[in-house]
């Protein structure tokens, strides 16, 4: 069974639109916006995606296409197995979506291996990273919001949404920390986790 992946997804809502080839896939992908919800950087991973879905089932070589100083490129299409799991992965995702680790939730969690002071310079760098990214998903999104329906325009809305609130509570805790209300000692809090440590071992 081929792995559910938002790549695999993609890739199978393309094919199912129009037989294509890969590159074309890579294309659609970045002119309408997708590489900012899959990654498609890496075009030998697209290529080791189509591999998977061709093996079970799932796409279907359509023959051949070559561009006048191109070389020939192989044409695919979604079978119907492939449509039908395009969207049996679509209910999924929608309903119960893996779990992500994400870096900056693991980094938070170890804040205090920083200094309070260096923290807050590490924290003020990612809201001013956030906020520029707001700023320019919502020009973005505003520039086809009129052209395109909204339905094809959700995951912005979503990432929006997303950044929105990361720019809320990093600059509360950017706050909180620039004024002291979240300070913490390394050392004292080395000393409550081993006491909390031990606690755990004796209790049976």
């Amino acid at each position: 069974m081929t792995q559910r992946s938002g790549l695999a997804l993609a890739v199978l809502a393309l094919a199912a639109e129009e037989p294509m080839h890969p590159y074309r896939m890579q294309q659609l992908l970045r002119e309408r916006g997708k590489d900012q919800v899959v990654n498609v950087g890496q075009r030998s991973q697209l290529y080791k995606t189509i591999d998977r879905l061709v093996r079970d089932g799932l796409l279907a070589a359509q023959g051949t296409e070559r561009e006048a100083t191109r070389p020939e490129r192989t044409v695919y299409a979604a079978t119907d197995a492939g449509r039908e799991l395009a969207v049996t992965w679509t209910l999924d995702m929608l309903t119960a979506p893996r779990q992500e680790f994400g870096e900056f939730a693991a980094a938070l969690s170890y804040l205090p291996l920083l200094d309070p002071e260096v923290a807050a310079d590490a924290l003020a760098l990612r809201l001013s990273a956030r906020r520029g990214e707001l700023e320019h998903r919502r020009r973005e999104l505003d520039h086809v919001a009129g052209v395109l329906p909204r339905v094809v325009l959700l995951d912005d809305d979503y990432a929006i949404a997303h950044l929105e609130a990361d720019v809320t509570y990093l600059a509360g805790l950017l706050d909180d920390l620039r004024s002291g209300t979240l300070t913490w000692d390394r050392a004292e809090l080395l000393d409550i986790a081993r006491r909390i440590d031990v606690e755990r071992e004796d209790t049976p």
